[in-house]
């Protein structure tokens, strides 16, 4: 719903204090605990969305940069969507907050985000999202119409696939040997023709294999090769932090990526270079080289 791992986070947190104090009022004849739970939930996270912009991903903001030596001039004005780690949560739903899905759901007004996350990712039924948002089942039936019909005008939300499906974990391995060695050429054939590399909190990105390769050939000659990965996964989808050599030795911090592998090419791969992020995810500002490519 918002987009934010530390916003979500604190909300929880706001709506089990809210269930505390209003546990005498319970009626456990009117709705089962999660759909009163929901409800509750679903209030907290609509009064926060309150008149607040949505949180985008580069690529939702303007068309690609062709330029691969344009300044890389972080926005950290923008509200930018954030990942989701996979490691601190078992969510049972992890094809339901790809990247992309959750980027495509923050164009939706919130209530139409609430019915679409009650109805297609909780699977409530039409009446319990109505009871929930006190409205009318038709009401929620042609809001989610409205939801679906947003969703399929913002284009492909990227094909399902998970982590641990033998393909994808092939192409993430050679990503991984190609981007330690800093080479270009065999990271390119691991691209769709079509591939976005976008670069949060700088809101350019690139489209297509040829500029994505442009890109990485001006990181490598900014920074070497000899990277340090360290393999984990968010939102559902394969991920790697990347540790960049330091010139006195050793390797630190440089980006967390988060990747759509389709029809083993990768499709998307989204950089992350906030802090904030980092430290949802427990990634350590330096590492040794005895930890690299260890899964988390």
């Amino acid at each position: 719903m918002l987009g934010s791992f530390h916003e979500a986070e604190d909300l929880v947190q706001e709506t089990m204090l809210r269930a505390w104090k209003a546990r005498d009022r319970y009626d456990h004849t009117r709705a089962s605990v999660r759909t009163w739970l929901y409800r509750i939930a679903t209030n907290v996270c609509l009064s926060a969305l309150a008149g607040r912009a949505r949180r985008p991903l580069p690529s939702g903001l303007g068309a690609p940069s062709e330029d691969p030596a344009a300044p890389l001039t972080p926005a950290f004005d923008i509200p930018w969507l954030q990942p989701f780690p996979d490691a601190r949560f078992d969510t049972g739903m992890r094809a339901d907050i790809r990247l992309a899905l959750v980027a495509a759901v923050q164009i939706l007004p919130p209530r139409q985000r609430a019915v679409l996350v009650l109805r297609e990712v909780l699977d409530f039924s039409a009446a319990e999202v109505a009871d929930q948002l006190g409205t009318t089942v038709a009401a929620v039936n042609s809001a989610l119409q409205r939801a679906r019909a947003a969703l399929a005008d913002a284009g492909d939300v990227g094909e399902v696939t998970e982590p641990d499906d033998p393909e994808v974990r092939a192409v993430i391995q050679r990503y991984v040997r190609a981007f330690e060695a800093a080479d270009v050429p065999a990271l390119v054939r691991l691209l769709a023709d079509d591939a976005v590399l976008e670069m949060p909190p700088v809101p350019l990105w690139y489209r297509g294999s040829r500029d994505y390769g442009l890109f990485m050939h001006r990181v490598f000659e900014m920074r070497g090769p000899g990277w340090g990965i360290r393999q984990l996964t968010a939102n559902g989808e394969p991920a790697l932090a990347a540790y960049a050599p330091e010139p006195g030795g050793g390797h630190r911090l440089h980006t967390l990526q988060v990747f759509t592998v389709t029809g083993g090419r990768v499709a998307r791969n989204v950089v992350f270079a906030d802090p904030a992020v980092f430290e949802a995810f427990d990634l350590p500002g330096q590492i040794s080289a005895s930890e690299f490519r260890r899964p988390r």
